[in-house]
């Protein structure tokens, strides 16, 4: 029988639908993460760490401010500020004191840090530029079954500054080529200004009071089983550090640091190309991770970072790096894609070597 169906009664014919659902699909998310996607990175590598974890692990509580524990435990806390100790309140969960904090050799140097900071100039930064940062870092990949650490490499990113949702974050450079940052996955009507869109506009808005500070960040620190809360705060915190900060926050940011117990000096820390200097660190005992940072022994500069393993795990021995990063630059572009004019850098500090 002939077939009497005409064309124009035929289904038209999609030649380009795979040209549209390539325009459509957001780009390749195989680049070099900027600082404020660096947090998601870790937090998908720790998930895969998580699930070596025991099944029963709680999830640590959230951090206490002395004014919130318990009257019957103020004796206690009066004792330990005069020792100059940490304490514990009697519900099991961390708290502080700003004077046992100070003794420690740790918080001393926080505070100097903090104090340094506070006083830098303050950038000015428009809802319509963007904020660019240049660094070099890896991380460890666990499709294998083990920690592989991936190549050193270098980024250049331009973070939109706009401030209510967007879907386009911004823009990542690297090996010469240039790629868009999208909204997070789950933000259908765009990613708003937070801990992992942190603009400029947005970091003004924090509490520059340290125990209030540190209340919101225990609060918003996405908690993974398996890990310390305190922990999830350090690493909130060392995701805003570097690049372009608010100087009353930065100081802010690093008293609330002080705060935070089992921080600790580390005179060995190095950032990822090898940059040593003034260290801070805290070892996270639950997933047996430990998080350093790195500062400049001059100017008390925000150099990097490194975390690593502290404990054989199933997919790594003891010392196994785990992520590195080293500031670079960072200023004010007015256009996306283009390098600031005057960017400043940290390319000057001490010592060094390229190493991961």
């Amino acid at each position: 029988m002939t077939d009497r169906t005409t064309s124009a009664s035929r289904p038209p014919e999609r030649h380009d639908d795979r040209a549209e659902l390539a325009r459509l699909l957001p780009a390749p998310a195989d680049v070099e993460l900027p600082r404020e996607q660096h947090l998601r990175h870790k937090e998908l590598l720790m998930h895969e760490i998580d699930r070596e974890q025991t099944q029963s692990a709680r999830p640590a509580r959230r951090l206490l401010r002395p004014a919130l524990l318990a009257p019957a435990t103020a004796l206690a806390v009066a004792c330990a500020v005069t020792a100059g100790l940490a304490f514990s309140g009697d519900d099991g969960k961390p708290g502080t004191s700003q004077q046992a904090t100070d003794m420690r050799p740790a918080a001393a140097l926080l505070h100097r840090i903090s104090d340094v900071a506070g006083k830098k100039e303050a950038p000015t930064v428009r809802d319509d530029q963007f904020v660019y940062t240049k660094e070099k870092s890896n991380g460890a990949e666990l499709g294998s079954g083990k920690a592989e650490i991936g190549p050193l490499e270098t980024s250049e990113s331009w973070q939109v500054q706009k401030p209510g949702p967007v879907k386009r974050l911004g823009t990542v450079r690297r090996g010469g080529e240039t790629i868009p940052l999208n909204a997070e996955l789950g933000d259908e009507d765009g990613t708003k200004p937070g801990l992992h869109r942190p603009t400029y506009r947005w970091l003004s808005s924090l509490p520059t009071d340290p125990d209030k500070l540190l209340d919101y960040l225990s609060e918003h620190a996405r908690g993974e089983q398996g890990r310390e809360q305190d922990q999830e705060v350090f690493e909130e915190i060392g995701n805003l550090l570097g690049g372009l900060m608010p100087p009353r926050t930065a100081a802010a940011l690093y008293q609330a640091a002080a705060r935070i117990p089992g921080v600790t000096e580390a005179p060995k820390a190095h950032d990822a190309i090898g940059r040593t200097g003034l260290g801070i660190a805290r070892n996270d005992t639950k997933a047996g991770v430990r998080t350093e940072w790195v500062f400049d022994e001059k100017d008390y500069t925000y150099l990097g970072s490194r975390s690593y393993l502290i404990k054989d795990r199933p997919y790594g021995k003891a010392g196994t790096l785990l992520s590195s990063e080293a500031e670079l630059a960072h200023g004010v572009a007015d256009k996306d894609g283009e390098r600031p004019s005057d960017p400043e850098t940290t390319t000057t500090a001490t010592n060094s070597t390229e190493q991961s």
